[in-house]
């Protein structure tokens, strides 16, 4: 199921906050740290992971020390769907 969300987060990154659709992001590639997501486009990205996996993040864990790659939003996700 992971590979199903890391697919639909990258889908979602690389199309609607990058602007860029032919874009693939890696499981490995670093969100917030890297710059690839300000603070502004947490907000959508949270938004659209509680509409498409009915799993809402507070907005304190909305950093690094949270998640910071695409992988670990991934399990973040999966762990709360599963609990």
């Amino acid at each position: 199921m992971t590979d199903t969300v890391l697919a639909n987060l990258s889908r979602f990154i690389a199309t609607h906050i990058l602007r860029q659709p032919d874009r693939t992001l890696f499981a490995d590639d670093k969100l917030i740290s890297g710059g690839l997501i300000d603070s502004f486009h947490l907000i959508d990205l949270s938004l659209h992971i509680e509409k498409e996996f009915g799993v809402r993040l507070d907005d304190t864990e909305l950093n690094p020390q949270t998640f910071d790659t695409l992988g670990e939003l991934a399990a973040l996700i999966e762990q709360r769907r599963a609990g």
